[in-house]
């Protein structure tokens, strides 16, 4: 079997994995070797889900690793969220990132060099957003970078917030991170949250251009996010949670279970 079918072998089982309750996305019949190859495996993906809603990524990391993924479930802002939830200790938790996005507003053609200018220009709005995370791989092997990589790094999708101020988003570095159970509203989870690549828009410019140099289109609409303020956070499903970032907004939302 030749590398692009294996490829679309692996994806197929990949996309498969994002509607199960419990995925497992180890597939033994074929491990990405590269960057290259893991991305190509995404854009197959995109093309079984139909389209790309988003984009996560963080700046190149020391260590020689791109953090970048299409996000193929948006949920736009409203009372609830659907979410597949992660069982812990027979308790059904959503597992969440309190992040900003950046919507754009027009689409960016490949094969082109796009300054910081240029960038700005495209995009539209800037969002509180909560990156939905799923882990897929099973806990008894460990995934290699590429197989990361190639499943999406853990996204199972973005809920858009609020609409924030732009010039706000832009130098929002270090974000107070409030996290509270209504139910339990006396004890909420309080974090001094810091972005992971000193400014969230600076992701925003490095993707742009590398996607671009590998001829991937981005299109108006699709929202790209760039690292959570706290890591991830559980909260309980099918209650009334309050998201606050302290000096910049909050909103209500409820995760339900999108496979019940």
């Amino acid at each position: 079997m030749n590398e692009h079918n294996d490829l679309t072998d692996l994806a197929q089982h990949l996309f498969a994995q994002r509607n199960t309750k419990t995925p497992n996305s180890h597939f033994d019949s074929m491990s990405p070797q590269s960057i290259e190859q893991a991305i190509a495996v995404q854009q197959k993906m995109a093309n079984l889900n139909g389209k790309i809603a988003g984009w996560k990524c963080l700046v190149p990391q020391a260590n020689g690793q791109l953090i970048v993924a299409p996000i193929l479930q948006t949920a736009e802002h409203g009372e609830q969220c659907g979410i597949i939830p992660t069982i812990k200790d027979e308790v059904a938790l959503a597992l969440i990132e309190p992040e900003i996005a950046f919507i754009l507003g027009q689409d960016i053609e490949p094969h082109r060099s796009y300054s910081n200018a240029d960038i700005d220009q495209a995009i539209s709005a800037t969002h509180m957003a909560l990156e939905l995370i799923k882990n897929r791989f099973s806990g008894d092997i460990q995934p290699s970078y590429y197989q990361k990589l190639a499943d999406g790094l853990s996204n199972q999708g973005v809920y858009i917030g609020p609409e924030i101020d732009r010039s706000v988003a832009y130098v929002a570095n270090h974000v107070d991170v409030v996290v509270t159970d209504k139910s339990a509203p006396d004890e909420p989870q309080l974090f001094a949250g810091k972005h992971p690549c000193d400014l969230p828009p600076l992701p925003v410019y490095w993707m742009i251009n590398y996607l671009s140099q590998l001829g991937i289109k981005l299109s108006a609409g699709q929202a790209i996010i760039t690292g959570s303020y706290c890591g991830v956070v559980k909260v309980p499903m099918e209650t009334d949670i309050n998201i606050e970032y302290r000096g910049i907004g909050l909103f209500d939302v409820k995760f339900v279970d999108t496979l019940a």
